[in-house]
């Protein structure tokens, strides 16, 4: 059984990303406490409400510093919502720039759709090959969100040089295009609720799990 420490900063569902994470077999655990989440096999880093204040309170648990090293090491990090977000550069919302972790190039900015937030169930668009989305073509997921990333620099034509492999990006439309996920070795993210997604998230988690070592 898997070791899964859900990151507790002031800012997530935990509880029901506990739930859902225990319904597909993993051993989890919510805490702030670094050491913890350093050892687990799995750390998801949830996330709810504004950039900048999930920012402030991951901080405040040596998040950021948490996500790098477990990275560094090859060790597998999920973001979901916000938890997605913060893993970005930067975030601009009411006007305020924050700064994020910087896993990634990119900005987190109001989407361009008539009706905000996008809230309720979606399709997604997943590149071959996926991991994550593997046996979940043509499902639906549950979104809640009002801000987004609209353009993916590393996966450009003529962008962000690298001489590493880019991260397989999934994404969807509400009115404008935005990222729905990303997998990018150990780190994987993603905009939707897989907690909220019934069996699609359901078989989402169970995936993610089958990468833990």
């Amino acid at each position: 059984m898997k070791k899964v420490v859900v990151l507790d900063y002031g800012s997530g569902n935990l509880r029901s990303a506990e739930r859902a994470l225990s319904r597909v077999g993993a051993d989890v655990t919510v805490t702030a406490d670094p050491h913890e989440a350093m050892e687990a096999d799995g750390l998801v880093v949830p996330g709810v409400g504004a950039f900048a204040a999930c920012m402030d309170g991951l901080r405040a648990v040596d998040g950021p510093k948490v996500i790098g090293r477990r990275l560094a090491g090859g060790r597998p990090v999920l973001g979901i919502c916000v938890g997605m977000q913060i893993l970005f550069e930067r975030g601009v919302e009411h006007g305020q720039d924050a700064e994020g972790c910087g896993e990634w190039p990119g900005v987190v900015e109001p989407l361009q759709a008539p009706v905000l937030p996008h809230m309720g169930w979606n399709t997604v668009d997943s590149p071959e090959g996926s991991t994550l989305f593997a046996g979940l073509e043509g499902q639906r997921f549950y979104f809640v969100h009002s801000y987004g990333v609209r353009r993916f620099p590393l996966t450009e034509v003529g962008g962000v040089p690298s001489r590493l492999t880019p991260p397989a990006v999934t994404w969807a439309e509400h009115g404008d295009r935005f990222v729905a996920g990303v997998e990018n070795g150990p780190l994987s993210a993603t905009q939707f609720h897989p907690e909220k997604s019934g069996d699609a998230g359901a078989q989402l988690l169970t995936n993610w799990l089958q990468t833990l070592d």
